[in-house]
């Protein structure tokens, strides 16, 4: 469905002539192929490729790629290159699901840690995919890792 909504959004983009959309979704697409290369080669993906999670999960990681570029190219003093990042970015963030906010998140915490049943870091694991399964490409596991070990530690 998701790879569908990007090849969709992709015609419009080649139709409305947007050159930053159509060559960010391009990048998105030969990513997506990339992931489904590598794990047909593996032998874990069927004939259709990666799943909507696996989707979004590089999705993310493509906005976490383009955050860190902004850093070093503002650090470089060439903002144009950092200004084009931010445009990819935004254009990223299109595809994915709206993010929790702090106090959604650490709600959500809490329910995991109380659904897993978990009562010290050895169970911060079991924690962490039930978070995952619930929650794909909705929250920045980052920050969800860091109060998962504040509660149990």
């Amino acid at each position: 469905m998701l790879r569908e909504q990007l090849n969709d959004t992709l015609k419009e983009a080649m139709k409305a002539k947007e050159p930053t959309t159509v060559s960010t979704l391009r990048l998105i697409n030969a990513a997506i192929k990339d992931r489904d290369i590598a794990d047909r080669t593996k032998g874990g993906v069927d004939e259709e490729g990666i799943s909507d999670d696996d989707i979004l999960q590089l999705l993310q990681s493509m906005i976490k790629q383009r955050g860190d570029s902004i850093e070093a190219y503002n650090k470089g003093g060439r903002q144009e290159l950092a200004d084009r990042e931010a445009q990819e970015i935004e254009i990223i963030q299109r595809f994915l699901p709206e993010q929790l906010g702090d106090e959604e998140l650490t709600a959500a915490v809490s329910s995991a840690i109380e659904t897993v049943g978990a009562e010290s870091l050895k169970e911060m694991g079991a924690v962490m995919a039930k978070l995952r399964e619930d929650f794909a490409g909705q929250m920045d596991f980052g920050k969800a890792s860091g109060i998962v070990k504040e509660r149990l530690g």
